[in-house]
């Protein structure tokens, strides 16, 4: 018997003794140490966004102009836009950023929504074209001077 009792540890000791086994097996919680998780994203990798090329650059094709999450600049002449907003240039040419007046259609809930209170002013948009190097000659000539 003294064999065996060295043999099993405290736990085994204690039933074989007849002492109380839930009192002796009692102990704390065993948590391993762990930061906090409120604040994780701390160091999140930057995105990117903006304009890639500016006003009176020269692009080839499939070049970014923009990149953007949300739609503040419009794709205009020769100028495409991808799934998340993207705009790149369908052709090689000459950017040119111009600011046009813009008439939504008032009778939709968005519209409405997003531009509540500006019913009276003039709404302006930004859009990027692209001026292709190469103009096309099918211009008429109506009346020579």
């Amino acid at each position: 018997m003294n064999y065996l009792a060295k043999v099993l540890d405290s736990s085994a000791k204690t039933l074989l003794n007849g002492e109380s086994f839930i009192l002796n097996q009692i102990r704390g919680k065993k948590v391993k140490a762990k930061g906090s998780t409120r604040n994780a994203p701390r160091h999140t990798r930057p995105k990117h966004r903006g304009w890639k090329v500016h006003d009176g650059d020269y692009v080839s094709a499939n070049k970014i102009l923009v990149m953007q999450m949300n739609l503040r600049f419009h794709p205009g002449l020769n100028v495409g836009m991808g799934k998340n907003g993207t705009l790149f240039a369908l052709q090689e040419g000459r950017v040119v950023v111009t600011s046009d007046q813009f008439n939504p259609n008032w009778d939709h809930t968005w519209v409405q929504r997003i531009y509540a209170g500006r019913e009276d002013e003039a709404i302006f948009k930004k859009y990027f074209n692209v001026i292709p190097f190469k103009q096309h000659n099918r211009f008429k000539l109506i009346d020579e001077i």
